[in-house]
């Protein structure tokens, strides 16, 4: 089994809100959401770093939005 270690993380009131939609909307635990944010996070970095970008597109126009990463 995987060690575990437990944090305390400060949210504002609207991030604690969109964390609880999340985990509502997706049936899921605040640890759960943060996990996969993170897991998709640390994969959305490789790319770029990689030199891959990351785009929106709109189904209907087909037109793209570059994603930019901090």
């Amino acid at each position: 089994m995987v060690a575990k270690k437990t944090m305390t993380l400060n949210l504002t009131d609207a991030e604690m809100r969109v964390l609880d939609e999340l985990c509502e909307k997706k049936d899921l635990s605040k640890t759960a959401v943060m996990r996969q944010a993170l897991r998709l996070y640390q994969l959305i970095e490789g790319r770029v770093e990689k030199g891959d970008k990351l785009f929106f597109e709109d189904e209907s126009t087909k037109e793209k939005a570059e994603v930019m990463m901090l």
